[in-house]
């Protein structure tokens, strides 16, 4: 009689061995990344999401790193890289991980925690937009526009952080231009990052509609979107354009 042997478990290693066994690329942007482990993003597809950062916004990434990897794991206070996925690992697994390594900053992102390449790039493009933020801080024409839209009541909000400190901002306590700054921010960074999945891929906007808040009015968002696209135009290749579909 033959027994099957069952699979053998996923093999989990520190970021630090991932880092040395893994050399990164450098798009031609300036990016640098790598990937490491078995993921079912094509090479090719991840080649030009990285490359869709528009060069004047991947000047706020130095000595950054992106790891593209099946699963990262949160053990306590340590991080795992898993080398495929793994279902009795998943729980463990988180979306991203940032680690300051040495003089850089490693971002581990779960690959096979999502989907498919549009959820794989939108994680990516969440990421880099807050890093830009964080970098660069929010342009003023972008403030001036985003609290003109909300003394006008523009509905909704581009995500759940946006929505609640959207609220906080627009109230009169002591606080009110501490989350009238968070607001900014978060907004800013979610129009980055919905502006550079549009570079990479086709979106149809109401495919980020969340239950938690009430998305931002298209035409407010399309503002939003052509006001990041002056801060940060595209890389030859690539193409920025709204299309509106009429409701049958």
């Amino acid at each position: 009689m033959t027994v099957m042997s069952q699979a053998a478990p996923a093999i989990t290693r520190p970021p630090a061995e991932v880092v040395r066994q893994n050399p990164v690329s450098q798009a031609p942007n300036g990016i640098c990344y790598a990937i490491a482990g078995d993921i079912t993003v094509s090479a090719s597809d991840l080649e030009r999401m990285v490359a869709a950062v528009p060069d004047s916004a991947a000047a706020a990434l130095v000595r950054k790193a992106y790891y593209f990897v099946p699963l990262t794991l949160n053990q306590g206070e340590d991080t795992l890289i898993a080398d495929r996925y793994d279902v009795a690992l998943s729980d463990n697994a988180v979306c991203h991980r940032n680690l300051d390594m040495g003089d850089s900053q490693c971002v581990f992102i779960s690959t096979r925690l999502m989907d498919d390449k549009f959820s794989v790039a939108f994680e990516f493009y969440i990421n880099v937009g807050h890093a830009i933020v964080e970098r660069a801080g929010v342009s003023q024409a972008f403030s001036d526009l985003v609290l003109k839209q909300m003394e006008s009541n523009a509905r909704g909000e581009t995500s759940l952080d946006a929505w609640e400190s959207r609220k906080l901002a627009a109230g009169r306590g002591p606080d009110t231009q501490k989350h009238k700054n968070e607001y900014l921010a978060a907004a800013f960074s979610d129009a980055i990052s919905i502006y550079l999945l549009s570079l990479f891929i086709d979106v149809d906007y109401y495919d980020l509609r969340e239950r938690d808040y009430p998305l931002l009015a298209p035409t407010q968002l399309g503002e939003r979107l052509r006001k990041v696209a002056e801060l940060f135009p595209p890389n030859p290749g690539y193409e920025f354009a709204i299309y509106h579909k009429r409701r049958s």
